[in-house]
């Protein structure tokens, strides 16, 4: 018996032991950073690192001190507060292998020195806030074998990423991305995200980036970029990393893409290529849109009016791909930037060069609604465009003194295209009887050249605020096209008889050129400690040329009869004198800016094919102000207001006259007088690190003075002139609301979110007032889960309504029920087996101008297996579209003519691709096998 006391004894002392060694404590002693004085009474609380559930708490003795115990195994986060202190925040885990944790001294920041840390970790924790910074740790996170920026980011509270690699932070969209405080290839962040390896990242910074006048005087100017800094480790610079992929797949599709790294120090060169034609062309956004070209004339904020390459669809193709057709890509670029000279010098280029071609079919139904009736139109079109460009682009900043910098910006961009275009039309009236039939056929070829050079020098004076700076830039561009147009046009009566035929047969010949002056010079005087002024003076000195020629065939093949009707030769100078005051007043939390510009404009046009003069004098304002309150460093309220004169353009005034299309011309009216826009914006965002909870909504509202609209008149056949007009009595108005909150609940990110937009203008439809009235509202829910090693997925899902409608024809609107979704999931198996999938939802309702409703789920699935220790070669089996819905689908409305398209896409296909990752970075290790 005394035995099997012992026994039991012994036993449960084990036990007590066992549980004491899952026990841990945490200690530490809480001062002031500045002054080192002890903060007694401080708040010490422990938190559930999962869903931030309260553990324990407890408050620091007089001395500063604190001692919590009895805290099992697991992840935590230790707050400690103190009133008018920033907040300090750590991760922290305790298991077997750290049972107990000394902080030692925490120093709190005041938060009247907010701009300095405001979380400081004395041990690796996942987040720190430095000022208006956000510092993300990669240590503090899950990164598997060969994992890409894009898969560590992912993580980050806050941020989600979508299917494209588009990324939202802190609800905020359209997020630049940055190496090392670099711009890398410029603007397709995605060659950052999707390529450079995780495992190479010190930190990532998030941030609201500055433009570079505000950068310079440290006065707000609200011009912002939510951007993302890629940090990379020092070991991480020196050596070389990469990316091969290949694929083939069914119905001939196919894929290949190349990248290559080397950095040594602060050099860093890249280069890309990509080959393909399953959608991926490897050109941002941004870049799209600097290289196409839009059509006719453009009017600056200034009030400076430019010819530009294009007007009409036989120069209207730009270059870009938005899932519409078939592509084929072939690009690749150069990147190299570099910091020497004690870093007082930096120099970052980047070189791009590529081809894409497009193929493809588009069938467009509208309905033109009219005071008399209903026009319905079906049409189809058939085109097959091919681009060939080239851009260089270089930065080079030079620091001369502590006081004076130097940055000069230049690029280049040489572009070749050739377009067909095949169109067939028909035109019913609304008894279905037939009214007009077109067919027409465009063939162009154009060649572009543009230069574009930019120089920004800073001088700071001796007074602490006051400043100077200049910035000049000089723009020289040059589109050539030459092509032929063939159009046959038939007309019939009530009756169906044929009434007339119109037929056009031409080659056409345009030259454009602009060459464009611009020069600012600012000045910064601080009046006092919360008030500073901005003056500035700029003079922009504009010349355009637009030379177009028509000529008719004499005889097969042979185009020498010059037809002046469609024929033109217009020059343009203009002299822009802009000056203004900006006053900016900063005390605490608060901003405020307030003043003006204004910008006179001398406009000169001649017609040297007529011999005719066109002077116009006219001064543009521009008032602005801005209210911006900072709460703290993640919340703030902002509330701004802008207002623009706008000058009529030149094809308002006096068109190019064009005859692609014969059933719509377009006439101008010198009588036109400017309009006045007012625009008013407001936006609150607010971020929690602890819960990962954000908060931004954001609205507009414009309306417009004296606008200028358009009165179209459609005849009996069909046909319709379009002339612009003033409107004195009626005022256009337009708002939107966006507005998001997530929060991380029980280890899930969840989030709601509204978004509402509408508008409604006027326009003169066969001499009567035509009132358009817009609306959409979409709600939407999201989610999002990871689980390193295990799981991860994403998905949001909403509908919307909308309504359209036409005062001429209120029995036809287009309002109708919607609804949009998304998922994407990730499933990690053994033996280094995933499974990735997507799918996305869409559906159009309806309407009593549309009979039919649209639906489509695209799914997307990838099975894919890693070999090597390294996991840097994987092969992959992937099916897109697996339920063959992908179709082409749009609907617009505007001015009364409501609008319905399909067009080809990429369907269906599945592709076996293999992709190797390489590397040897840092102080010469090996290469991972």
């Amino acid at each position: 018996m005394k035995r099997l006391l012992l026994s039991v004894c012994f036993l449960f002392f084990c036990l007590l032991t066992a549980k004491a060694q899952n026990l841990h404590a945490i200690k530490g002693r809480v001062i002031d950073t500045t002054t080192t004085a002890i903060l007694g009474g401080t708040s010490i609380a422990v938190l559930n690192a999962k869903d931030s559930t309260l553990v324990k708490f407890t408050r620091s003795a007089e001395n500063g001190l604190f001692d919590i115990s009895n805290i099992k195994n697991g992840k935590y986060i230790l707050l400690v507060s103190y009133p008018k202190y920033a907040d300090f925040v750590d991760y922290f885990t305790l298991d077997s292998t750290k049972k107990d944790i000394d902080y030692g001294k925490i120093s709190l920041t005041g938060k009247a020195q907010i701009l300095a840390d405001v979380i400081i970790k004395g041990n690796r924790s996942a987040i720190k806030i430095k000022g208006d910074t956000t510092e993300f740790d990669p240590q503090a996170y899950t990164i598997e074998p060969n994992a890409k920026v894009e898969d560590l980011i992912k993580q980050f509270p806050g941020i989600q990423i979508d299917k494209d690699g588009k990324i939202t932070a802190q609800g905020q969209k359209n997020v630049k991305v940055l190496v090392d405080g670099e711009e890398f290839f410029g603007d397709d962040p995605t060659l950052v995200t999707k390529n450079i390896r995780a495992d190479m990242v010190d930190k990532v910074q998030l941030y609201d980036k500055k433009s570079d006048q505000a950068t310079f005087t440290d006065i707000d100017d609200g011009e912002k970029t939510k951007t993302l800094n890629i940090k990379l480790k020092e070991n991480a610079k020196n050596g070389y990393f990469g990316k091969a992929v290949g694929g083939v797949g069914t119905d001939g599709f196919y894929q290949g893409q190349l990248l290559f790294n080397k950095f040594a120090g602060k050099k860093k060169f890249s280069a890309y290529g990509i080959l393909g034609n399953n959608g991926q062309i490897g050109l941002g956004w941004e870049d799209s849109q600097k290289l196409g070209a839009s059509g006719g004339t453009t009017v600056s904020d200034d009030g400076g009016i430019y010819f530009t390459g294009g007007g009409d669809e036989f120069e209207g193709w730009g270059g870009q791909y938005n899932g519409q057709g078939i592509p084929v890509a072939r690009t690749g670029g150069l990147h190299f930037d570099n910091k020497w000279n004690d870093d007082k010098e930096t120099l970052n280029t980047n070189y791009k060069i590529g081809s894409l071609k497009v193929v493809g079919d588009r069938s467009t139904i509208s309905q033109n609604n009219l005071s008399t009736g209903i026009i319905n139109n079906t049409s189809n079109q058939t085109y097959d465009n091919d681009i060939f460009r080239q851009k260089l682009d270089a930065m080079y900043e030079i620091k001369l003194d502590s006081t004076l910098t130097l940055k000069v910006n230049v690029d280049g961009t040489l572009k070749n295209s050739t377009t067909f275009n095949d169109y067939s039309t028909l035109g019913t009236r609304g008894d279905n009887s037939l009214l007009n039939t077109s067919a027409r056929t465009l063939i162009n070829d154009g060649d572009d050249k543009i230069f574009n050079i930019n120089a920004f020098l800073t001088k700071r004076l001796k007074k602490k605020g006051r400043t100077l700076s200049l910035n000049l830039s000089q723009s020289v561009s040059d589109s050539k096209t030459e092509g032929y147009l063939n159009s046959s046009n038939s007309f019939y009566s009530t009756t169906g008889s044929l009434d007339s035929i119109a037929n056009v047969n031409q080659y056409k010949v345009n030259d454009i050129k602009n060459n464009v002056f611009k020069s600012n010079l600012a000045y910064t005087e601080p009046i006092s400690k919360t008030l500073t002024v901005v003056i500035n003076y700029g003079l922009n000195l504009i010349n355009g040329r637009s030379d177009r020629k028509s000529f008719n065939q004499s005889a097969p093949g042979k185009y020498d009869i010059f037809d002046t009707q469609f024929s033109n030769d217009y020059q343009l100078d203009q002299t822009v004198n802009q000056g203004g005051a900006i006053f900016n007043y900063k005390r605490g939390k608060t901003v405020i800016n307030a003043g003006s510009k204004f910008s006179g404009v001398r406009f000169k046009q001649e017609d040297l094919y007529n011999n005719k003069t066109y002077n116009r004098n006219f001064i543009n304002y521009m008032p602005q102000a801005m209210y911006q309150y900072n709460f703290s460093q993640q919340k703030s309220f902002r509330l701004n207001y802008n207002g623009n004169t706008n000058q009529p353009s030149l094809e308002q005034i006096q068109p190019i006259r064009v005859n692609n299309d014969p059933l719509n011309i377009t006439l101008g009216n010198p009588d036109l007088r400017p309009s006045f826009r007012s625009s008013l914006n407001a936006r609150y965002n607010s971020y929690k690190v602890l819960t990962s909870q954000s908060i931004y909504i954001s609205g507009n509202y414009s309306f417009t003075n004296n606008p200028i609209v358009s009165d179209v008149f459609t005849d009996a056949a069909g046909k319709s002139t379009f002339k612009s007009v003033n409107i004195s009595s009626k005022t256009p108005t337009n708002f939107s609301v966006y507005s998001s909150i997530d929060r991380k609940i029980l280890g899930i990110t969840m989030g709601i979110g509204f978004n509402m937009n509408g508008s409604n203008s006027y326009n003169y439809i066969n001499s009567v007032l035509n009132e358009t009235k817009y609306a959409s509202y979409s709600p939407t829910i999201n989610i999002q889960k990871y689980v390193e090693k295990k799981f991860s997925f994403y998905a949001y899902f909403g509908p919307s309504y909308s309504t359209t409608e036409a005062s001429v024809q209120q029995a036809f609107n287009s309002n109708g029920w919607g609804a949009s979704g998304y998922l994407s999931g990730n499933i990690q198996l053994p033996g280094k087996f995933e499974i990735n999938t997507d799918g996305e939802y869409t559906y159009r309702g309806k309407t009593q101008a549309f009979n039919e409703s649209f639906t489509r789920f695209l799914w997307n699935t990838t099975i894919s297996k890693k070999f090597f220790k390294a996991q840097n070669l994987k092969t992959s089996i992937t099916g897109f579209d697996l339920l063959n819905q992908n179709q082409g689908f749009d609907r617009s409305a505007s001015n009364g003519n409501i609008t319905q398209s399909s067009y080809t896409t990429i369907k269906r296909y599945f592709m076996f691709s293999l992709s190797w990752d390489f590397t040897k970075m840092g102080g010469g290790a090996k290469p991972q096998n």
